[in-house]
């Protein structure tokens, strides 16, 4: 009894300090404080993702490692980067919550457990065995954690915020696919065992990504409890779309109001045409060249067997960075 009212309090000690988190989500770091650690590695691997979809513009994700400030002063947009960190963010919580089912990490879940007996499907018939990622539990822990964070009722952005956080779960579940293993002389396959996996978290990322560049500006209906399209030209948005309300700064300077770095010293691509050129990157202020030399693997040739050796080449490249604008202090309205 003295080691379980320990163990209470040293979660509720835990859970109080950690920053950000509402009352809700307290009481569910409580009641699962073994969950935070998993929901720890969820920000890392959703903040990565964030990062290598965004490392071509001029808004590359990065505010996130100056701080929980910057980050906050993107999501006050209601932006499209606002609704893609959202999407990315709640569907981070379910991969993570999710792989630590499967992987026995929580008490509160294991594997899908409505995955047990036979089965049949356009190969025939089949046995549910192994380990099935109990998506559903993911899904439903991430909706009680993340959505906690959104007052419910007529607010516009917690509306947007909402239906966001629900694509970026949905997307997690798109890509559940089903593994077999054959069974029978030879592989003959005579008996399948089978089970579901979730893909590698890139898959998730790539598709919002896709989302994020179809994004729909919306704006609310009259009643307040939806959405309608801006541009009556463009379709309905589904639950699987992101949607916003404003449209985005150009991120070419340092704007505290807006959570912008501006695009001082980026590296840009000289001979590109598209968001990473030197031109679009630098907002037209033109770039710095330096040249550099660094070491890498040439002259690779297969041995057999099973072997490639390279040799180590010096190259030299030029590094082109963007210039800084004439004032490069931080801009803020306030």
């Amino acid at each position: 009894m003295r080691r379980y009212m320990g163990a209470v309090g040293s979660s509720r000690v835990m859970c109080d300090n950690v920053p950000g988190l509402v009352s809700r989500q307290r009481q569910l770091c409580r009641r699962h404080p073994e969950a935070m650690l998993s929901i720890g590695r969820g920000v890392a691997a959703w903040t990565a993702e964030c990062q290598h979809q965004f490392r071509r513009h001029r808004w590359d994700c990065n505010a996130l490692e100056r701080g929980q400030r910057l980050l906050g002063r993107v999501l006050l947009r209601s932006s499209r980067e606002s609704a893609f960190v959202h999407a990315i963010s709640s569907a981070g919580v379910v991969f993570a919550i999710t792989r630590a089912c499967s992987q026995g990490e929580l008490k509160s879940c294991s594997c899908d457990p409505k995955k047990k007996g036979s089965a049949k499907d356009s190969k025939g018939h089949f046995d549910w065995g192994g380990c099935s990622d109990n998506i559903d539990y993911g899904i439903k822990f991430a909706r009680a954690f993340v959505d906690a964070k959104e007052q419910k009722g007529k607010d516009a952005r917690a509306l947007m915020n909402l239906h966001n956080n629900r694509a970026g779960r949905k997307a997690v579940k798109r890509f559940l696919k089903q593994e077999c293993k054959c069974h029978g002389v030879s592989g003959s396959c005579t008996l399948r065992t089978c089970w579901l996996a979730m893909a590698d978290f890139r898959k998730t990322g790539d598709y919002l990504w896709k989302k994020y560049n179809g994004a729909i500006q919306v704006v609310m209906n009259q009643d307040g409890t939806g959405f309608t399209v801006a541009n009556k030209k463009f379709k309905k948005p589904t639950k699987n779309d992101l949607v916003y309300f404003e449209s985005s700064p150009d991120y070419c300077i340092r704007d505290r109001d807006v959570g912008s770095l501006g695009t001082a010293g980026r590296v840009c691509n000289q001979t590109s045409r598209g968001m990473d050129s030197c031109e679009v990157m630098c907002c037209g202020r033109g770039y710095d060249t330096s040249r550099v030399s660094r070491m890498t693997k040439c002259e690779c040739k297969f041995h057999w067997c099973c072997a490639v050796r390279c040799q180590d080449c010096l190259e030299v490249v030029d590094i082109h960075t963007c210039k800084a604008p004439k004032s490069a202090g931080w801009i803020s309205r306030t």
